[in-house]
């Protein structure tokens, strides 16, 4: 589970779950097919997520990267994309929920 705060929870869970598919988060019963989890603490200095005052971070893994920044570009959602966040692991993508949060977009390199 993750849990955060939200200035308006409601609303954000709509949002998470028109744009993302992560359906059920307000009921808590999200389901994700099995996968790697990652537990990755950064320095406290990064400014990876953006936001200084950011202290998480979520990634979702997805199936068709390509695919999904269209369908939130086509829906007004700014998306960032650079080559140094791509690796031997796979592609990346950012986009910010309403509140201003850092949401990572991952397409796991199939080996």
């Amino acid at each position: 589970m993750v849990f955060f705060r939200a200035a308006d929870p409601a609303g954000l869970a709509e949002w998470y779950e028109k744009y993302l598919g992560v359906d059920d988060l307000r009921m808590y019963l999200w389901q994700q097919e099995a996968g790697t989890t990652i537990f990755g603490p950064f320095s406290e200095n990064t400014d990876y997520f953006g936001r200084a005052e950011q202290q998480w971070m979520i990634n979702f893994r997805v199936d068709d990267l390509d695919g999904l920044m269209a369908k939130l570009r086509a829906s007004g959602i700014a998306v960032e994309t650079r080559a140094d966040w791509n690796s031997e692991v796979g592609r990346f993508a950012r986009i910010h929920d309403p509140e201003g949060n850092a949401v990572e977009l991952w397409e796991q390199t199939h080996q």
